[in-house]
């Protein structure tokens, strides 16, 4: 499933829903239409798998509950393959829950029952952490960031350790890193984390910049000067700090 690897800077707007409930998948897809946007809705895995390997897409909305495997488990798949942005949709609205979601690869969580507005606004949020950024403020065209042997391509979201594997980052794990590359040996509080990841994933008290955190640590391994690139200043928030050069 090479081709759900998008390096192209261009944007699409294809949304698959998997939602076994025949009545919320078509509300779901006729919001996402009305509004421009190229939805296709599916009713389990299955059917999911083959609708991406017939068309590939730019957003995938995921119900928890769904017969067969369920939705953690295929947004747990789909994460390995791919780093297209995912939102989990469940009628339980438990922070945990989020959390769960957040841990196997969601990039953003919707509880049931959600308005219209809610939905476009994290659609429209997870398709732009999806698409290419542009240049930061005073940064013309520096696209390429490099950090204690790791380098970040911003325009192609390919992040590179210092052997030259390509690590794979979700939506708001790639938010996160520009973040914290674009603010590195400076402590950064969590509500400001959230702000600046564009993340949209719950109120500053909530555990999501947590997990996010967490997630990217993993990834990142310790390659930083005293064994971690990101440091938890307890009670404050977190410091990333290594020595950043823009490219």
């Amino acid at each position: 499933m090479n081709e759900l690897l998008r390096s192209a800077p261009l944007r699409s707007d294809h949304v698959l829903v998997v939602e076994d409930d025949p009545g919320t998948r078509s509300l779901i897809v006729r919001i996402l239409r009305e509004n421009g946007l190229r939805a296709t809705g599916v009713g389990d895995g299955r059917e999911m798998w083959d609708s991406i390997e017939a068309a590939p897409v730019d957003l995938l909305i995921l119900d928890v509950m769904l017969p067969g495997a369920d939705g953690l488990d295929l947004c747990r798949a789909f994460r390995a393959r791919s780093p297209v942005p995912i939102i989990m949709v469940s009628a339980r609205g438990e922070e945990m829950d989020r959390v769960l979601g957040l841990e196997v690869g969601a990039d953003d969580y919707i509880s049931k029952p959600f308005g219209r507005r809610e939905l476009l606004a994290r659609v429209r949020a997870a398709l732009r952490r999806g698409a290419a950024l542009e240049p930061f403020p005073g940064r013309s065209h520096r696209e390429m960031l490099r950090f204690a042997g790791w380098a970040l391509d911003r325009r192609r979201r390919r992040l590179t350790d210092p052997g030259g594997a390509e690590v794979e980052l979700s939506g708001a794990e790639h938010d996160l890193l520009v973040s914290f590359l674009e603010h590195p040996q400076r402590v950064i509080g969590r509500e400001r984390l959230l702000e600046l990841s564009r993340s949209r994933l719950g109120s500053p008290s909530d555990r999501s910049i947590d997990v996010l955190v967490s997630r990217l640590r993993r990834k990142l391994g310790s390659s930083g000067p005293d064994g971690a690139l990101i440091r938890t200043i307890r009670g404050i928030g977190y410091m990333f700090t290594a020595d950043v050069e823009h490219r």
